[in-house]
């Protein structure tokens, strides 16, 4: 039987493998993550931002910042969990020859997930040193958005690692981003607040992971956190709970361990 200390050791182990693979890339990474949400900052906070009348005492701009931090976190951890992942699990044969040791499955996908909040935070790290530039972080709190980009990167890429499992090819991971990730990136409050929505569609996006996410980055970055704050940090770690149990158990089944 794994001991905690073991279950930390090789989940480490794991999580310090990757690090150390992906910093040969983290200037393209850092690139990536600079530059897609500068456009959206640019073409819709600026752009459009100069005919959307001020929301909540705040310009369009402003409303945008923390949205586009958490949601560069999401397609970090994505990406990451699938199509990173994947390569992992089949061409590289990288989980295969790390079951040759004695790190378990689930240390696997601890070591994985933690993995995945670290290069999430990284992102968010950079966001945020944009908006902060552009002057769009009134509160110091805003720092308090880098670890929660870790552990919304954690559960997003338990989530992506949970279709890594089921996925027989690059292509399926289309289905992922078009049914669940893309409509999660356009409802979730990231470009319009949701009390504006229909009572339905507000609704349906309390169940979706990010919205919780973009309404404590923005209580964060407006310095503004309350008791609705809390109540969607609880419900941020019961979905990364869930995220984690379902990965690993859809891994265990997939390398037939």
């Amino acid at each position: 039987m794994t001991t905690p200390t073991g279950f930390v050791h090789g989940a480490s182990q794991v999580a310090a493998r990757n690090l150390i693979v992906w910093r040969r890339y983290a200037a393209a990474s850092a690139l990536g993550n600079f530059g897609e949400p500068l456009l959206y900052l640019v073409a819709l906070g600026y752009g459009l931002g100069r005919v959307v009348p001020p929301i909540n005492g705040q310009s369009y701009a402003e409303f945008l910042a923390p949205g586009l931090i958490v949601s560069t976190v999401m397609y970090t951890a994505t990406f990451e969990g699938t199509f990173g992942a994947y390569t992992r699990l089949t061409t590289q044969g990288t989980f295969d020859a790390i079951l040759a040791t004695p790190v378990t499955v689930p240390e696997i996908v601890a070591g994985e997930v933690i993995w995945g909040g670290i290069k999430s935070m990284f992102g968010a790290s950079v966001v945020l040193t944009v908006v902060t530039v552009f002057g769009l972080v009134p509160s110091w709190l805003a720092l308090c958005t880098i670890p929660l980009g870790f552990v919304a990167g954690a559960m997003f890429y338990a989530m992506a690692l949970s279709m890594t499992a089921l996925s027989k090819s690059y292509e399926f991971f289309n289905y992922y981003f078009t049914l669940l990730v893309a409509p999660m990136f356009l409802f979730s409050g990231v470009f319009f607040p949701l009390e504006q929505a229909p009572r339905w569609a507000l609704a349906l996006a309390q169940v979706l992971p990010l919205t919780h996410v973009v309404a404590i980055s923005r209580a964060l970055v407006r310095g503004v956190p309350d008791v609705g704050t809390a109540g969607h940090a609880a419900v941020l770690g019961v979905y990364a709970l869930a995220a984690y149990a379902l990965a690993a158990g859809l891994l265990r089944r997939r390398l037939r361990i």
